[in-house]
């Protein structure tokens, strides 16, 4: 009986990467997430082509990508990118999104999902609304929510994650670990399913315990580092949703050697084991 996954070995696949507005988007080293999406496509023999999404460009190009990355960006260059998005450029983004598009939005990307994002001073930048969450800056006297954070997600298709730390074996449903850096804090709507829990670090607003947001195959988060070097397998789940969805069948992919993220994500873990 033959499987009904598939080893990308033998296919002739390809994906077409759409990063939004890589010059104006792009702090923190957000740019590394493009990179190993790249790298794990060519070490599997998957054609990954990159197309930047600049300021201005056509709509139509939203229906040419299979998956799309957004980086983070400070409150001016927002504002640049709010007033670059048409009623009709924010319709054909929701749609594809609608229809399970992959994507990774991080910090003031994954804010612009939203309704809205208040600046200290009061202004109101609005967002997208496209995911049912708002973010306000408290004021410059706040603290801001920066360091080290472990959270710990659930997207369906990830392997549950055993790491021993100080001699405790910790088996959760899935342990990422990354950096973040917001003054804004951002929450989410009754209905929009958190990308995971806290378990150390501040998260969406310090207060709740969520980070980020999952809408179909849409990821927003707050973790920088950038995230997808420290947690390579959140890049699979994106590649292989957007395989999925490209050529209509079951995809499994071939496993990478990825000791040396894993180990690093280990020590992340035993520093800050206090939690």
């Amino acid at each position: 009986m033959k499987s009904k996954n598939y080893t990308l070995t033998t296919m002739p696949y390809s994906l077409t990467i759409g990063w939004l507005y890589p010059e104006l988007m792009s702090t923190y080293g957000d740019r590394g997430n493009i990179i190993v999406l790249e790298k794990r496509c060519e070490w599997r023999g998957i054609s990954a082509q990159v197309v930047n999404l600049d300021k201005g460009f056509n709509v139509k190009l939203f229906n040419d990508v299979d998956i799309l990355f957004m980086g983070g960006a400070q409150d001016l260059q927002q504002k640049i990118v709010s007033d670059d998005f048409s009623k009709e450029k924010t319709k054909a983004f929701k749609k594809v999104m609608d229809w399970g598009l992959p994507g990774l939005y991080i910090c003031g990307a994954y804010q612009f999902l939203g309704k809205y994002y208040k600046e200290a001073n009061g202004n109101v930048i609005p967002g997208l609304g496209i995911l049912d969450l708002r973010t306000e800056h408290p004021g410059e006297e706040s603290e801001r929510l920066i360091g080290n954070i472990v959270v710990e997600v659930d997207l369906v298709g990830l392997t549950p994650t055993t790491y021993e730390v100080e001699e405790r074996k910790i088996e959760e449903k899935h342990i990422i670990v990354g950096f973040e850096n917001h003054g804004g804090k951002t929450y989410l709507g009754e209905n929009l399913k958190p990308f995971g829990q806290v378990m150390k670090g501040f998260g969406n607003n310090g207060k709740d315990k969520t980070e980020g947001a999952v809408y179909k195959n849409s990821i927003g988060t707050y973790l920088h580092g950038p995230i997808l070097p420290k947690n390579p397998e959140i890049a699979d789940w994106l590649i292989e949703k957007a395989l999925e969805r490209k050529y209509k069948k079951k995809i499994k992919l071939k496993k990478l050697d990825d000791f040396l993220s894993q180990k690093a994500k280990k020590v992340v873990l035993q520093k800050m084991s206090s939690y």
